[in-house]
């Protein structure tokens, strides 16, 4: 990272973060830590990480836990008296903190998100069983055990409502183009690769 960012957190925010530029519009009222369901449970609340960002703080940020925290509810954009769009800003700092890799590897809400959309961009559609197999095994495989047989009636009922198809496990079904969608994901992440680079120059 060159020195420019070292000695510029916020322009790095501004430059390689959806909705980056507006973090230096927060008023630091706290409106969005009191909407937010999950608010007594933040390492650093949003206006708190906006303040941290402004005052250079790029390795507490960065390795924070709190962007991993948003639950997308948008509370927080509909109560913000400026208009921010908090939950973005939050989904962006935490995709570029997993872009430099130093994200924290053992939050749970990361490795959901991680399998959940590892499973979304297989076929274009979230296989519901697989899924949710991941999550009971998200722990090993004891405490995986342990759930599916905690759910087995759940499961048995869904399985007799039609609701859970055994089979998904094998494939499940996708969107229509299902490739079409990878080249289209391949080339989002590539354009979003060179703007990063082109901005870490």
């Amino acid at each position: 990272m060159t020195e420019r960012y070292r000695n510029n957190f916020l322009k790095e925010v501004e430059a390689n973060v959806e909705e980056g530029n507006w973090v230096k519009m927060c008023m630091q009222c706290g409106v969005c830590s009191g909407s937010c369901p999950l608010g007594p449970y933040w390492d650093h609340p949003p206006q708190e990480i906006f303040m941290m960002i402004r005052a250079n703080k790029r390795e507490e940020v960065l390795s924070s836990t709190s962007m991993w925290m948003c639950t997308s509810c948008y509370n927080c954009i509909a109560r913000c008296p400026r208009g921010l769009p908090i939950t973005h800003i939050m989904h962006g700092l935490a995709n570029y903190a997993h872009w430099l890799g130093v994200a924290p590897e053992d939050q749970l809400t990361r490795r959901f998100a991680k399998k959940f959309w590892d499973n979304l961009s297989q076929k274009g559609r979230v296989n519901e069983l697989k899924l949710g197999l991941a999550l009971y095994f998200i722990n090993g495989f004891g405490e995986g055990i342990q759930t599916a047989l905690k759910m087995k009636d759940i499961g048995l009922a869904l399985q007799k409502t039609k609701r859970m198809d055994p089979l998904e496990i094998l494939g499940g079904h996708g969107v229509k183009g299902a490739g079409d969608l990878k080249k289209i994901l391949d080339k989002a992440r590539e354009i979003e690769n060179q703007k990063r680079e082109k901005n870490r120059v």
